[in-house]
């Protein structure tokens, strides 16, 4: 008999979460006005809103956190993380962040200007939200496929070359501050990008003289995926992968709320010494000190563990195939999602769930409130509501998928509690025809509305 899988880890505390019932769940949410941000977390059972900064530590990290050195300047913490980052990433120059969108604000401060162009492979929220507060214009440049949930695509991360090239003819160089390529790409549903891709993206930058950035928030994820899907790289460790794709790029920004394993986090890294110089500027202005900029040392300590564990293939395995158990549990159920399934998440696809809400009507916002009415499950929309106005119309843009994301927070839950989510959806999706309307928001900030947006059912 064929042994079953086994998690490479065993549980050392618990924290209990709180059941509710549908009536009480339905008084929560529309005090939230329908906003599953504006939920307290107590009230929710299985918080799939995000992956990011919401995993569990290991006891490694827990221990380094004892030993973090607190120092203002020059921290044995910052430098134990300074080495693990120049060791797996093989980029010179490092800056601490707090957070990736604080990363990106510090880069961009530095390197975009009004009225530039980037081009990357769906930009995520803040990084379009980043681009587009500077009076910047992000293009998407993602392959056709990645649109369409039903194509069976192994990289549908990837940027289409044609549509890159075209972006480069159009503009000059001096417009094109960089190009930014996410792995993976999340608002794609969590799908990888390959090295072959990624070599044609560096090659053609190259070739143009436009640098290219990482947006490397789930980079360990995306090897993974490398070394089981592309030819040429089983037996390359992760470690490996992850250096080879860095050394294409110019450097990068991440979130190491993903990847990096801890609750609060990121950092700039970079070969160019002019760029780091410039950045160095603006993380003293909006973060603090570059050799801690807004971090602490005990997290800087618990990062610089956590990028090793992340970049381990036991680890990956168990996080990515946790991930796969709920996507298959729901295909079986019928249940539309994006394929195959992301890294971190599993996508439901709105636009096939409940076509029967109008597009204006935020349809994947409506499904996503019904899963939390109907089983106290917390996810997020990736759809209109978060594609958000266009800046210069004021129109609400509609993106080719709308989409319910359902992030899977690290060494969290068990597969009992993905067997609960795969029925929730399946109750819901087997009264689907029954849901006729959606919402109309009442409130939203000028950008990154999907934050603090309020609505009112239909």
């Amino acid at each position: 008999m064929e042994l079953p899988y086994a998690e490479p880890y065993k549980i050392k505390m618990v924290e209990s979460i709180k059941r509710s019932t549908k009536n009480q769940r339905l008084k929560w949410i529309i005090k939230a006005n329908y906003n599953l941000f504006n939920l307290s977390s107590e009230n929710v059972f299985i918080d799939l809103l995000t992956d990011s900064g919401t995993g569990a530590m290991s006891d490694k990290q827990w221990a380094e956190m004892m030993i973090g050195d607190e120092s203002y300047a020059g921290s044995s913490s910052f430098l134990k993380l300074k080495k693990v980052v120049k060791k797996i990433t093989g980029y010179k120059y490092f800056l601490p962040t707090h957070q990736g969108r604080a990363a990106e604000n510090v880069l961009f401060s530095a390197l975009i200007k009004e009225g530039d162009i980037v081009p990357g492979n769906s930009h995520f929220d803040t990084t379009k939200g980043h681009i587009e507060f500077r009076k910047a214009t992000a293009v998407d440049c993602t392959i056709d496929e990645a649109f369409d949930t039903s194509i069976i695509h192994p990289f549908k991360g990837n940027v289409d070359i044609d549509k890159l090239e075209n972006v480069f003819k159009q503009h000059p160089k001096e417009k094109i501050p960089f190009v930014v390529l996410t792995i993976t790409c999340n608002s794609a549903g969590g799908q990888p990008v390959s090295i072959k891709n990624i070599k044609e993206v560096s090659l053609l930058c190259k070739q143009y003289e436009i640098p290219l950035y990482f947006d490397a928030a789930r980079f360990a994820e995306n090897a993974y995926f490398i070394k089981k899907r592309e030819k040429g790289y089983e037996d390359k460790t992760i470690k490996q992968i992850v250096k080879e794709v860095f050394s294409y790029g110019d450097g990068m920004t991440i979130s190491a709320k993903k990847d990096g394993l801890v609750n609060m986090g990121g950092f700039i890294a970079l070969n160019n010494k002019k760029v780091f110089k410039q950045a160095t500027v603006f993380n003293i202005m909006f973060e603090g000190f570059i050799t801690y900029g807004g971090m602490n040392g005990r997290d800087m300590g618990a990062l610089a563990v956590g990028l090793n564990e992340s970049t381990e293939f036991n680890y990956l395995e168990s996080r990515v195939e946790q991930v796969a158990y709920l996507g298959q549990k729901l295909v079986d159920y019928g249940v539309p999602v994006q394929q195959p399934f992301g890294g971190h998440a599993i996508f439901l696809d709105a636009n096939k769930f409940v076509p029967t809400i109008p597009r204006e009507e935020f349809r994947a916002q409506a499904l996503a409130v019904e899963l939390y009415v109907v089983g106290g499950i917390r996810g997020v929309e990736i759809g209109t509501v978060l594609a958000d106005r266009d800046p210069v119309t004021r129109e609400n843009r509609y993106p080719e998928l709308e989409l319910v994301r359902l992030a899977i927070p690290r060494r969290t839950y068990t597969n009992n509690h993905m067997d609960y989510i795969a029925a929730s959806l399946k109750n819901i999706y087997d009264s689907r025809n029954k849901a006729k309307n959606g919402y109309i928001i009442t409130d939203e900030a000028p950008i990154m509305r999907h934050f603090t947006v309020k609505f009112d059912k239909i």
